[in-house]
């Protein structure tokens, strides 16, 4: 696409500031979306009754699926809406879908009270949210990169994989202070009638205007604003199509990220369970690795900035591969917390240092005129596919091995086995798929 000059365009005032706006809404976006697996075993109760609580689980974690199964289709509609009208109005749009979902599931009614209507307005809310999701870390990932400064562009995107670290680490403390300080067992039980579950939704509600305010005060990127043309919604579509076997690479690379988010923030609730530990000792490592994830991801991306993204990427994705199954199976035989928290900080660091490197690979390797687009569709496909999926799978290959409380590392080898392969390929030579197309035009 054709540029104006950059002295010509209207330049960013605070980067600093522009952060923090930026990734303000992934944080509510985060927040809420995660609470739906966080509190999936009481959720599981209310909306999901079945003959046992192991099928109950699975039809939570099914919905959750369901609901990331939309992202790409949210990346798709509103990527190209992105691209196309620009970054802050479509990062506005995103946190208005996502309000929606989240003020849903809040205040439906439970299965006892309306029946099969529950689960099913349950889910509209969770496609919603996934719709929403679909773009939103992208098109945030997108608009850091843009107001990143010359040799940083990894540091600066790592920013909104750390937003999402808050989230988790304001959820997790949110569910420990409740399970500490009100009586009764089960987040099912009520306080004034209104059941445990949903406070924390109920909290995502209430910051919804402040979070409107700040994404409403968003400077455009001056990356966009020089653009002289943009992209109609067809080539969008269009160069999408063309482009598949990057996005297909990028996705790739992404699955090892969210599979590890999920296996660590997510599902570890219902890991603790599995490992018959307290919920409140769980949600307590919960809370510390969001802290060491909101550290490592900064770090993963300027190291990745200095040496390059590939050595980081390799080197990360061969450590996950070679000791996930081991580390499950130390923490499986005689499970304490603290065993669980060594593990889950192992992971948070492989975590942490991909993601800082991955989100700076993604934006590199997809073209400039369609980077929301391109960005979001291989994000969302390694989410909604496979990140999203790892509480499911981990409850059923637990299950299908005979109760090998080790098994979901498995599940943990193949995205790292994934990324490992789609980095040789990307960075084969030295050079990026794309940086290798410029060279050949």
């Amino acid at each position: 696409m054709s540029q104006s000059s950059p002295s010509q365009v209207p330049q960013i005032k605070s980067r600093l500031g522009a952060i923090l706006r930026a990734t303000s809404g992934n944080f509510l976006e985060q927040f809420d979306f995660f609470l739906f697996g966080f509190y999936a075993q009481d959720i599981a109760k209310a909306f999901f009754p079945a003959q046992n609580e192991t099928a109950a689980l699975l039809n939570a974690y099914g919905v959750f699926w369901l609901g990331a199964l939309m992202r790409p289709v949210g990346a798709v509609v509103l990527g190209s809406y992105i691209d196309r009208i620009g970054r802050r109005q479509g990062l506005i749009v995103t946190l208005a879908l996502m309000a929606l979902g989240t003020v849903v599931i809040a205040f439906c009614p439970g299965y006892a009270a309306i029946g099969i209507a529950a689960p099913v307005i349950v889910l509209i809310g969770r496609l919603i949210q996934g719709f929403s999701a679909g773009v939103e870390l992208g098109g945030v990932s997108v608009y850091l990169s843009e107001i990143a400064t010359p040799g940083n562009r990894g540091f600066y995107t790592s920013f909104q994989s750390s937003s999402q670290q808050v989230a988790i680490f304001v959820a997790a403390i949110i569910g420990y202070v409740l399970r500490e300080v009100m009586p009764g067992d089960t987040f099912l039980d009520a306080i004034g009638g209104i059941a445990k579950w949903r406070i924390p939704f109920f909290v995502g509600c209430l910051i919804i205007p402040v979070i409107f305010m700040l994404r409403r005060s968003l400077e455009e990127t001056p990356a966009f604003l020089a653009m002289k043309k943009h992209p109609t919604p067809s080539e969008v579509f269009a160069s999408a199509i063309e482009n598949w076997r990057i996005v297909f690479l990028g996705m790739m690379i992404a699955v090892l990220t969210t599979t590890t988010f999920y296996f660590i923030t997510v599902y570890a609730p219902g890991f603790g369970k599995e490992l018959h530990l307290s919920a409140s000792g769980t949600l307590l490592v919960t809370l510390l690795v969001a802290v060491t994830n909101f550290i490592w991801n900064p770090v993963g991306g300027a190291l990745s900035d200095r040496i390059g993204r590939k050595p980081v990427l390799l080197t990360i994705a061969g450590l996950s591969f070679v000791t996930a199954y081991p580390a499950l199976s130390w923490l499986s035989h005689e499970p304490t917390l603290g065993k669980l928290l060594a593990v889950q900080m192992m992971f948070s660091f492989y975590f942490g240092v991909y993601s800082g490197t991955m989100l700076g690979c993604l934006v590199e390797i997809v073209p400039a005129h369609v980077r929301t687009t391109c960005f979001s569709i291989a994000f969302a496909l390694a989410a909604g596919i496979f990140g999203t999926s790892t509480p499911f799978v981990a409850t059923k290959l637990i299950a299908m091995t005979g109760q090998d409380k080790a098994s979901p590392a498995y599940w943990l080898m193949f995205g790292a086995a994934l990324g490992i392969i789609a980095a040789l390929i990307v960075y084969r030579g030295g050079q990026t798929i794309e940086q290798r197309k410029t060279v050949a035009a």
